[in-house]
């Protein structure tokens, strides 16, 4: 008779988020409001001290809107340290959630270091929005503590997260992330395998590639598509107007690495899309993207 040994849960106390951005420091605030110790790693300190600036104004707003007390506040803060010394925030970690740029190599060479600076039992996770598990985990000698963890922008509002088993991954990492995710106060989406996109953006992407054909094809224009989109289909933003919220940069890498992968015509980064990445209008962040945007971020005319 085969015995199955139930999976546990392992205790996590202390995150390390690497990464400082927008997604990066909102999900280093989420961990550190559940009440985990957080370090946030990155490489600039302007970065880390822009991360600070903007999560004081967030959070500050969510006390001004009675969301949380000032005590939690207070609290929440005093447990998020700003860091740019990775191997004493690594060798403390009981779980990593990596939220660098969306580049293979980028975040295969991170896990590797992180793998040689970590203890054995911590888990490592990606919040990719795209790579599979298995594409990062080959990087380090625990593919089995590695699991994608993809929160959504932004993390602090939004309660979605993806987590995603790799080929090698254990289930007692899946337990362990799964268990955080809830501590979180968020809801997992659980993959029992791993496919490349996830769930979410699977269905976005399909989505957003039809709104760029017919905008390429001169169906409709851009506030047209977003139009429908907001009151046919019930959507809170057009999906034009989320693409520059989320940052072209980021839908163009996912579409990129979609295509390093399949090497089909199809998945490649649209003529649009591409010729406003590589000019530098990335969206709300840069001020232009599909539309142009002033000082405050407030949306005036489709570009």
């Amino acid at each position: 008779m085969t015995v199955t040994t139930p999976s546990r849960s392992r205790a996590i106390d202390s995150v390390l988020v690497v990464g400082a951005g927008a997604m990066g420091a909102q999900i280093a605030m989420v961990c550190a409001l559940a009440g985990l110790d957080v370090s946030l790693y990155d490489l600039e300190d302007d970065r880390l001290k822009q991360a600070d600036e903007m999560l004081r104004q967030r959070v500050g707003r969510m006390v001004e809107k009675a969301k949380i007390n000032a005590t939690t506040h207070d609290a929440a803060f005093e447990r998020l340290t700003f860091t740019a010394d990775l191997r004493d925030a690594a060798a403390k970690a009981d779980l990593v959630i990596e939220a660098i740029v969306e580049k293979l190599d980028a975040k295969r060479s991170l896990f590797g270091e992180l793998d040689r600076l970590c203890p054995p039992h911590t888990i490592l996770t990606s919040n990719s929005s795209s790579f599979v598990p298995s594409s990062m985990a080959s990087a380090t000698e625990r593919p089995d503590r590695f699991c994608n963890m993809h929160f959504f922008n932004p993390a602090l509002v939004m309660s979605c997260v993806e987590v995603v088993r790799g080929q090698a991954t254990s289930d007692d990492t899946m337990t362990t992330v799964v268990d955080l995710t809830s501590r979180l106060g968020k809801e997992p989406v659980v993959l029992s395998k791993e496919i490349n996109g996830f769930v979410a953006n699977r269905i976005l992407n399909a989505i957003r590639d039809e709104s760029i054909y017919l905008l390429e094809n001169g169906y409709a224009s851009i506030e047209s598509i977003d139009i429908a989109c907001r009151s046919a289909l019930g959507h809170p933003m057009g999906p034009f107007e989320l693409q520059d919220l989320t940052g072209l940069d980021v839908g163009y890498y996912i579409k990129q690495g979609r295509y390093d992968e399949s090497n089909d015509e199809k998945d490649k980064p649209s003529a649009s899309l591409t010729a406003r990445v590589h000019a530098g209008h990335l969206g709300r962040k840069t001020g232009r993207g599909w539309y142009r945007y002033d000082r405050d971020g407030h949306k005036l005319a489709p570009t």
